[in-house]
């Protein structure tokens, strides 16, 4: 297996001007330069979060004409930061690490590098890094144990790509068969069915957010007469539920889809990096894995088992087509490359792992404890927990929200003193959601044992019957 580049140098650098995310469009604050630890904005911050919004509308000027509109662009970019660090005390919802630690390849940012056709065989542009992108997928084998001439992959431009390619090559494959995800599925997989103008039954999931195979079963019976295309998750977007591999294919093969009958791509998002050094490792015929999510890198990779059938797919796409856009970012693979790197080996990655689930069910005891609803599923960094009734709070903790419920993803970012804020912010706000005067005065809090189980419920009916979690 070909060996890393040689890592790049350290650096001291504790914050990243590179990651921008959303904008105020006001410079009220400019004077309160708080730069400790504490997640609670302060009454000035959050008036101006409240009164101007997330974004800032720009216009950029179509002349020279304008005084110093390099010295005004400075200032934008310089609150526009500001802002970010603001904000980034409590990126709680989305999957986003923000411990990034990237300033060493700025000087990079000098060269427009791209990446042409497949990355094992290169091409005549002479300013790519497919070598690094070769040695992030050797590595990426590695850990999941898959031999260097079974597999074939590239650095793809995020999660979607992913599914799409990974979709498309059972397509391919299969061009009468019918796809089958769950409803816990991320929304990109019904997009992409649309787009490929393929059949797509939308299979029922658990309580936990998993697939339900009773509810397969039933769907591939419907329609035994085609090829099954089936679109698992190592981890949903919303609950980090893990699609039981190995029951899926059970269920497959006692319905009559033999191996030649039925393609599985697994969408592992932010979960291949994580159950090799919680669980167990990933072994199917397809993986899409967001290396963006746990590294905290703009980017992802994709990595395809049963090279013999996806090789035979590219010579059907022409060869120097086979990734699924012409050219890519060529910065991607050498962020990726130095990501790895400087985490010092495997046990860096496992350190970080188990760090992010140790906090994850951190939270999870301070909720049950406080009496809040709230589910968090094996091997998961991906709390889950009754909707707050304000809007303007979920939007103050980025939280993603569906339906009643909302959930936190852990990331490494995320220390205790931020959920302990987090927590405790939530208590105070939720006396005053949920007081009723209609009952006498009672604290109703509500009933979410649809969406998390009976057992993870603390509405009066069901009061959070289940032990807490050490």
């Amino acid at each position: 297996m070909a060996s890393l580049p040689p890592s790049l140098p350290p650096h001291d650098a504790t914050t990243n001007p590179f990651l921008l995310r959303s904008i105020s469009s006001n410079n009220n604050n400019n004077n309160n330069n708080n730069k400790n630890n504490d997640a609670m904005l302060s009454k000035g911050e959050e008036e101006e979060e409240n009164n101007n919004g997330r974004h800032m509308n720009l216009a950029i000027p179509h002349s020279t004409e304008e005084p110093e509109p390099h010295a005004n662009s400075c200032a934008v970019i310089n609150q526009y930061i500001h802002t970010l660090n603001q904000f980034n005390l409590r990126n709680f919802g989305y999957p986003f690490n923000q411990n990034l630690k990237y300033d060493a390849l700025a000087p990079l940012l000098g060269f427009h590098i791209n990446n042409l056709g497949d990355p094992f065989l290169g091409s005549s542009f002479c300013l790519d890094s497919t070598s690094f992108e070769v040695s992030v997928l050797d590595w990426f084998a590695n850990l999941w144990e898959i031999q260097k001439n079974k597999y074939w992959g590239y650095v793809t431009t995020g999660g979607t790509e992913c599914n799409l390619h990974g979709i498309l090559v059972g397509r391919e494959k299969f061009p009468d068969g019918i796809l089958y995800a769950s409803e816990d599925s991320h929304y990109s997989i019904f997009k992409i069915a649309r787009m490929y103008r393929m059949q797509c039954v939308k299979v029922g999931t658990l309580v936990s957010g998993e697939i339900d195979c009773a509810d397969l079963k039933a769907s591939l019976l419907a329609h035994k007469d085609k090829p099954a295309i089936i679109n698992l998750n190592i981890g949903t977007t919303m609950k980090g539920a893990i699609d039981d591999i190995d029951l899926v294919i059970e269920t497959l093969e006692k319905n009559g889809f033999n191996r030649d009958r039925f393609y599985i791509h697994c969408d592992v998002a932010l979960f291949g990096i994580m159950l090799p050094f919680v669980k167990q490792k990933i072994k199917v015929e397809d993986k899409s894995v967001n290396v963006e999510f746990e590294l905290g890198g703009p980017w992802m990779a994709q990595k395809e088992e049963w090279v013999g059938c996806v090789g035979l797919l590219i010579i059907g796409l022409r060869l120097k087509l086979v990734a699924h856009w012409g050219s890519r970012s060529g910065h991607a693979p050498i962020f990726l490359c130095h990501a790895i790197t400087s985490r010092r080996g495997l046990l860096g990655f496992q350190k970080e792992a188990e760090n992010c689930t140790m906090n994850a069910s951190y939270l999870h005891n301070r909720l049950r404890e406080a009496r809040i609803g709230a589910m968090l599923n094996d091997f998961s960094n991906t709390v889950v927990f009754e909707k707050p009734l304000d809007d303007g709070f979920s939007r103050r903790w980025s939280l993603a929200c569906k339906g009643n419920i909302a959930h936190v993803v852990v990331m490494q970012h995320v220390t205790i003193e931020m959920l302990n804020s987090f927590v405790a912010e939530f208590i105070q706000k939720r006396c005053f959601w949920w007081f009723k005067k209609d009952y006498g005065s009672c604290f109703q809090p509500p009933c979410i044992a649809e969406d998390v189980g009976v057992a993870n419920c603390c509405c009066s009916m069901h009061g959070l019957s289940s032990s807490i979690r050490d």
